[in-house]
C-alpha cells in the first residue's frame, strides 16, 4: 500500500487545496501591483510627490515583511489555515481603510495592514505543498501558486485602468476587498493543513522558547547568507520596475496612454505567468537551482542595462524590455526552492518564512530608495520626470542586482535529484 501522501487521491485533495489558496493569492498581487496604474493618480488627488508614492508603495512591503517571522511560528504551532484565514481578515481591514481614506497618511496606513495581511500567503501555500505533495514538485506547485496568483496583477494592469476611468479607483478597491473576504471564507472551508497520517497532524506543540531556538538554527544556518543576498534583490529590482515605476516611465518619457501602459505591463504580467510554467519544471529537467537563478537574474541585469544605457531608445526597445523583465523575473522562484532545500521540515514554516522576509524588505527598501533617486531630479515643466532620472534608476537597479547575484555564486546547489533520493532512503 502507498503512504499516505503519495496516494493518488491525496493528490487530488492537496491539488484543489493548491488551486483554493492560489486563488485567494490573487488579492496579494492586485493590491502589491496596483499603484503601478493608479500611481500618477494618487500623486495628482493627494497633492504628493515620487518620495510619497515610493513610501507609500513600499509600505505594503515593509507590512509583508514585518508578518514572515510571525507567521512562521504561526504556521509551525497553529498551521497554516487558521493563520491565514485570520491574515485574510486583516487585509480586508486594510482594503477597507485604503479605500475610503482620505488623506496619505490614512492610505499609508490601510496599505500597510494589507502587507501583514497577505504576508501569509505565499508562505503558506508553500508550507501546505511542501505537506502535501513530494520535493521534486515544490518548485512546479510553487510555480502554480504564483502563476494563478499573478491573475491578480493582471488585473492590476489595463484592466484596473480601464475601470478607474469609468467608476475611479475607490470602487475597484472595494470589489477587491469583498473578494478578499470571499477568499478568506474559502480558505476556511478547503484547506487543511497536512494530509492524513502526516507527522505535523499528531505533533506536539513547541513551547515559545523552543520555537524561538529553531528561528536561531534557521538564522545560523550558514548556507543561508549567499541565498538570502539575492533573494533581497531579485524580485525587489523587477518589482520596482513591473509594480511601481514602469507605467509612470512608458507615460512620462514615450508617450503612452494609460491604457496603452497598462497594455505593456499586462504583457509583462502574462511573460511573468509564461515564466513561471517555464522556469517550475526546469530544475528537475537541469538538475540544478543556483544556475537557473543565476541566469534569470543576470538576464534581468541585462534588461535594466538595456534601459539605463541608450539615450532616447525608441519605445519598442523599452516596451520589449519591460516585457521581457517580466518573464525572467520567474527567476525567483529558483532562489526559494534553493532555500526551501537547506532546512528540514520542522524549520519548513520558520526557514520560508525568513526567506520570504528577505523578498518583501528588499522590495520594500528597494521601492522606498526609488523614489527618493527619482525625487532628486527637478520635475519637468508639466510635474513629470526627465529620461535621465529614469535611467539612473535604472542603472542603480542592474548594479546592485549584478552584487548580489556575485554574492549568490558562492553559495551551495540544492539540486533535486539529491533531495528525492534523500527522501527514498527515508521511506526505506
Amino acid at each position: 500500500m502507498q503512504p499516505p501522501e503519495r496516494h493518488p487521491s491525496v493528490y487530488r485533495r492537496g491539488l484543489v487545496i493548491v488551486v483554493t489558496l492560489a486563488t485567494a493569492y490573487m488579492a496579494s498581487h492586485f493590491f502589491r501591483a496596483a499603484n503601478v496604474t493608479i500611481g500618477l493618480d494618487l500623486m495628482r488627488d493627494l497633492s504628493i510627490g515620487p518620495e510619497a508614492l515610493g513610501a507609500l508603495t513600499g509600505a505594503f512591503f515593509f507590512g509583508f515583511a514585518a508578518m514572515q517571522i510571525p507567521c512562521g511560528f504561526f504556521f509551525d504551532h497553529f498551521g497554516p489555515r487558521h493563520t491565514i484565514v485570520g491574515m485574510l481578515m486583516l487585509a480586508a481591514l486594510g482594503g477597507i481603510i485604503f479605500t475610503t481614506a482620505p488623506t496619505w497618511p490614512a492610505l499609508l496606513t490601510g496599505r500597510a495592514l494589507l502587507g501583514a495581511g497577505f504576508g501569509v500567503m505565499l508562505v503558506g501555500s508553500m508550507v501546505v505543498i511542501t505537506r502535501w505533495f513530494p520535493p521534486d514538485r515544490f518548485s512546479t506547485l510553487t510555480a502554480v501558486v504564483l502563476s494563478v496568483g499573478l491573475l491578480g496583477n493582471l488585473i492590476a494592469t489595463t484592466p484596473l485602468a480601464w475601470a478607474s476611468e469609468i467608476s475611479g479607483w475607490r470602487a475597484v478597491f472595494g470589489a477587491a476587498v469583498l473578494f478578499t473576504t470571499i477568499a478568506a471564507i474559502a480558505v476556511w472551508v478547503v484547506v487543511r493543513d497536512a494530509p492524513p497520517g502526516h507527522p505535523f497532524l499528531d505533533r506536539k506543540a513547541e513551547p515559545v522558547g523552543q520555537m524561538l531556538q529553531g528561528l536561531m538554527e534557521v538564522l545560523r544556518n550558514p548556507r543561508l547568507k549567499p541565498i538570502i543576498a539575492l533573494n533581497f534583490f531579485n524580485y525587489a529590482c523587477t518589482f520596482t520596475v513591473l509594480g511601481l515605476w514602469g507605467g509612470a516611465y512608458l507615460r512620462e518619457v514615450h508617450g503612452l496612454t494609460p491604457i496603452a501602459a497598462g497594455n505593456v505591463l499586462l504583457a509583462a504580467v502574462v511573460a511573468y505567468q509564461f515564466g513561471m510554467l517555464s522556469f517550475g519544471p526546469l530544475d528537475r529537467l537541469f538538475d540544478t537551482r543556483k544556475w537557473l537563478a543565476i541566469a534569470g537574474s543576470m538576464a534581468i541585469v541585462g534588461l535594466l542595462a538595456a534601459l539605463a544605457i541608450p539615450s532616447a531608445p525608441p519605445a519598442w526597445l523599452s516596451v520589449g524590455a519591460v516585457v521581457a523583465m517580466g518573464f525572467f523575473s520567474a527567476s525567483s522562484t529558483m532562489i526559494m526552492t534553493h532555500g526551501r532545500g537547506i532546512f528540514p521540515d520542522r524549520l519548513i514554516g520558520r526557514g520560508i518564512a525568513t526567506m520570504n522576509t528577505s523578498v518583501m524588505l528588499g522590495v520594500a527598501c528597494t521601492q522606498t530608495l526609488s523614489g527618493m533617486i527619482l525625487g532628486a531630479f527637478e520635475p519637468l515643466a508639466g510635474g513629470g520626470r526627465s529620461e535621465i532620472a529614469y535611467r539612473s534608476l535604472f542603472g542603480f537597479l542592474a548594479v546592485i542586482l549584478l552584487c548580489a547575484v556575485a554574492m549568490y555564486s558562492r553559495s551551495e546547489d540544492v539540486k533535486p535529484s539529491h533531495e528525492m533520493r534523500l527522501r527514498g532512503q527515508a521511506n526505506g
